[in-house]
C-alpha cells in the first residue's frame, strides 16, 4: 500500500507558500491505519524500547498505537501549562519567536530506553526539545519515528546533533 496516497496535500495552508501534510484521511482509513501503525512499529521493535514518547498533538494518534505494539508505556509531551503535576521545560526557537513543551518529571524513569514519535519531521526544532527533555529525565533515547518527513527541510541534521541515534519515517517528500 501507497501510504502516500492517502495523504492529503492542501497548499497555502496555513499561510501562503505552505503545503499542508492532511493525515486525517489517512487515519480515517482502517487500513492504512494499520499498515502505518504496523510499519512503525516494525521498524522500531529493536530498539526494545520501555517508552514511547510523543510530542502534542498529532504525535499522539500512532504514537499510542506503536506503544502499545512495542509493549512500551506512552509518555505525552504537551504545550506549556497543560500537564497537571511537576514537569521538565524546554523552550526552542521557532521562526517567528519560541514556543516551549513540557513532560512530567516522574514520566521516564532514569535509564529507561525512549523512542520519540511524531506525526511529521520538517526542520526539527520541536523533536530535538523533546530529545532535550528526555534527556532532563535521564532517560536513554533510542530514535525517532515519523509518519512523514520533508526531508528537503533537514530535520535528521538537527537531530543527530541533539543526540538522536536514528530517525525512521515511513513517507518523504523531497520537495515543497
Amino acid at each position: 500500500m501507497n501510504l502516500r496516497d492517502h495523504i492529503r496535500s492542501i497548499p497555502d495552508y496555513p499561510k501562503p507558500g505552505i503545503v499542508f501534510r492532511d493525515i486525517t484521511t489517512l487515519i480515517e482509513n482502517a487500513e492504512a491505519l494499520r499498515t502505518a501503525a504496523d510499519k512503525l512499529a516494525d521498524a522500531c521493535r529493536s530498539m526494545r524500547v520501555d517508552k514511547v514518547a510523543v510530542v502534542e498533538s498529532r504525535g499522539f494518534l500512532l504514537g499510542g498505537i506503536i506503544a502499545y505494539a512495542l509493549g512500551a508505556g506512552l509518555v505525552i509531551i504537551r504545550k506549556k501549562g497543560k500537564l497537571p503535576y511537576s514537569t521538565h521545560r524546554v523552550e526552542y526557537a521557532l521562526e517567528y519567536g519560541t514556543d516551549c513543551i513540557e513532560v512530567h518529571q516522574d514520566s521516564i524513569k532514569p535509564g529507561e530506553r525512549v523512542l520519540l514519535h511524531d506525526d511529521l519531521l520538517a526542520t526539527g526544532g520541536t523533536m530535538a526539545a523533546a530529545a532535550e527533555l528526555v534527556k532532563q529525565s535521564r532517560g536513554e533515547i533510542q530514535g525517532a519515528s515519523f509518519l512523514i518527513e520533508l526531508s528537503f527541510l533537514k530535520g535528521r541534521d538537527l537531530l543527530a546533533r541533539a543526540g538522536v541515534p536514528s530517525v525512521f519515517s515511513l513517507v518523504e517528500y523531497e520537495s515543497e
